[in-house]
């Protein structure tokens, strides 16, 4: 994660803003990844679904991405906790991928750290957006 500006829409924070208040009642209240979490909604441009541009990754978004380093492109949905599953490339908010790349847009490069190091992705394109579909209150 970086100190890019990111956008997000107003009814993904009201959601991502329950998430971390339901998470404070268990196991994840001391999680660092709430705190990333936290740190990035708080840093983020809040605007209205219809207003978000096309390439920008919101939350239920599928995006593709490719690894810098291996030059492997890889698909992602990016979810709530409940609907994560690695399997099918859905991958948690709460996951430090997830929480990195939430709000960035296409062409953008974030990166967070691995046990090996750290890991850097290109978010290539937005396969699905919600919001761009006309989907609002997904």
């Amino acid at each position: 994660m970086s100190g890019k500006p990111i956008q997000i829409t107003q009814f993904d924070l009201e959601r991502l803003q329950k998430l971390l208040l339901d998470a404070q009642a268990t196991d994840y209240r001391k999680s660092e990844y709430l705190e990333k979490l936290r740190a990035e909604i708080n840093r983020a441009q809040v605007v209205q679904p219809k207003d978000i541009p096309s390439d920008v990754v919101t939350m239920n978004s599928t995006v593709s991405v490719e690894d810098l380093d291996t030059k492997e492109e890889e698909v992602y949905t990016l979810v709530f906790p409940e609907d994560a599953d690695v399997r099918q490339g859905k991958i948690s908010i709460l996951a430090p991928i997830g929480t990195a790349m939430l709000g960035y847009e296409v062409g953008d490069t974030f990166e967070w750290d691995v046990p090996a190091g750290k890991r850097r992705l290109q978010i290539k394109k937005i396969l699905y957006q919600p919001e761009a579909s006309g989907d609002f209150d997904r």
